[in-house]
């Protein structure tokens, strides 16, 4: 029998293969998870439709390029705040290794802080900006405001922030970050 490094086994005693996947826990996904799973699938058809009224049909339905643009648009905005919420972002931690541990945990606060405070100002702006639309502003094809489509944003940017405020208690209450400590994730605790 051949054995891996960390002790299990990748044959049998007949010389065969044989892997068992492991039992998948839902459980702790997220709800932002399922919310831009299912704009995702709704992209999906949607430019399968248009694919095949395009090249089945020969008649292509116009209206299906501009929501899928818009449905790519909250896909992107809920999958965004999935990134928030395992605090998985790009970002550059080589400086906080060479930091003093105190420095390095003030430092990482005031990154947490500026997240939040960002985000807090992209909710205030994206407000200002729907209430200066009102429902004037339409899309081109379906006869619906734009304010639906900055609605998503909207949502995507407030959840961005309650996440961000999340993590910061997180980080708080174990008295460090991802950029202390880079091989720490959210579940440690």
């Amino acid at each position: 029998m051949k054995s891996i490094d960390d002790g299990s086994q990748v044959t049998g005693a007949d010389g065969e293969f044989h892997a068992q996947d492991e039992a998948v826990d839902l459980s702790t996904t997220k709800p932002e998870a399922w919310i831009a799973l299912g704009f995702f699938w709704i992209l999906g058809l949607t430019v399968f439709y248009q694919f095949f009224t395009r090249y089945v049909m020969n008649d292509s339905a116009a209206w299906t390029e501009e929501i899928a643009r818009y449905l790519l648009i909250a896909t992107v905005f809920t999958g965004a705040t999935i990134g928030v919420a395992k605090n998985n972002h790009i970002q550059v931690d080589i400086l906080f290794r060479y930091l003093p541990a105190k420095v390095a945990r003030v430092l990482a606060t005031l990154v947490d802080v500026l997240r939040i405070a960002f985000l807090a100002a992209a909710v205030v702006l994206t407000i200002m900006m729907m209430m200066k639309l009102g429902n004037t502003s339409r899309m081109t094809m379906v006869e619906l405001p734009m304010n639906v489509v900055y609605g998503v944003c909207l949502v995507g940017f407030a959840l961005m922030c309650l996440r961000s405020v999340w993590v910061l208690v997180v980080h708080w209450r174990r008295g460090y970050s991802v950029l202390e400590r880079p091989e720490s994730t959210m579940e440690d605790r």
